[in-house]
């Protein structure tokens, strides 16, 4: 019975060990499962957050880098009717206003502002020839900034072409989806660039002829663009893809030398980001608790002083109490005959 006992204990101790053991293993494995997870989702994390904070920084960039393509305003002509005859006794003569205070054009950027004139293809029109264009760019203070004008004629068209046009497009016209009219379009700036002090807010513009005849006008501004901002504006994909890889690698950089910096361990094997907070300390609170330092340390030299003075004179005076029992004890009759049998 004493052989079994003892094969069975063993036997138990030896499966406890081995359950201690698994037991040990899949706590270890769990640990490091909840470690790998931890650390995989914070890898993730902070690449997701530059992958989004690179696009973010381009798509700002663009829309503070790249300018309106184009503006468009409409032109409404106005004139003076004569009093003793029909037609017109004035140039027509137009005000349109861009913006009334905030900047509408950006500073730096070169622009094409054209004049589009909606002309019917009537005799006057045709018999009209050549004429003139002019046209003031003013800020809001009313200080001139340009002026510019340009000569333009509607386009001339044989009678015998007339008539094939006309005989090709007769159904759309009976219909009224077309008319016999023109569209010119009249380059007043082909290379205007707003001043930085003197922003254009208003634009006067002027038909030096009585004779014209208008179905509607317009002014459009339209950015020229070069460089940067023309590979911006006609490949997207391309400068979008560049533009996010080279905010990836800027943000990388400065991430992982932040990290260098802040994590990793000195030449004396401590960490640069405790020495970095001991730094940050201002001069006069590392005084002031220098200072409280100093004092307390000194005040307990002082008070272990005065423990050590009160120690002394607590033994001196025991062994002054001491000698004096010792001195005013009783003699015994072996002294008192000594010194009473003695010679002097």
């Amino acid at each position: 019975m004493f052989i079994l006992h003892r094969y069975k204990m063993r036997f138990l101790r030896m499966i406890s060990r081995r359950v201690g053991n698994y037991k040990r293993r899949t706590i270890d494995s769990i640990e490091l499962l909840f470690e790998s997870a931890f650390k995989g989702g914070m890898f993730g994390l902070v690449v997701a957050s530059i992958v989004w904070t690179s696009i973010f920084l381009y798509i700002v960039f663009y829309y503070l880098y790249m300018p309106s393509l184009s503006h468009s305003r409409p032109v409404h002509f106005q004139f003076s009717s004569c009093e003793s005859e029909k037609g017109v006794c004035s140039f027509p003569a137009a005000h349109v206003q861009l913006t009334k205070k905030q900047q509408l054009l950006m500073i730096g950027q070169r622009y094409k502002v054209h004049l589009n004139l909606e002309m019917p293809e009537s005799p006057a029109n045709v018999e009209l020839g050549m004429f003139m264009v002019c046209t003031r760019m003013v800020d809001q203070n009313g200080i001139l900034v340009s002026n510019s004008c340009r000569s333009t004629m509607i386009h001339y068209r044989s009678p015998f072409l007339k008539f094939l046009l006309v005989c090709a497009n007769s159904p759309f016209l009976i219909f009224g989806s077309r008319e016999e009219k023109q569209l010119l379009t009249i380059e007043l700036y082909s290379d205007f660039e707003e001043h930085q002090s003197h922003p254009v807010t208003d634009i006067y513009v002027e038909i030096q002829s009585r004779f014209i005849e208008l179905y509607s006008a317009s002014i459009h501004i339209q950015a020229h663009l070069s460089g940067l901002r023309y590979l911006m504006f006609h490949w997207p994909l391309l400068s979008a893809i560049l533009g996010v890889m080279s905010n990836l690698f800027v943000i990388t950089f400065i991430f992982s030398l932040s990290w260098y910096h802040l994590y990793v361990q000195n030449e004396q094997g401590q960490f640069m980001f405790i020495d970095f907070i001991k730094k940050s300390f201002s001069e006069k609170v590392y005084r002031r608790r220098n200072t409280e330092l100093t004092a307390s340390r000194n005040q307990g030299y002082v008070e272990e002083l005065e423990m050590v003075e009160k120690t002394k004179d607590r033994r001196s005076s025991s062994e002054s109490e001491e000698s004096k029992t010792e001195f005013f004890k009783a003699a015994t009759s072996e002294e008192l005959g000594y010194y009473l049998d003695g010679d002097d």
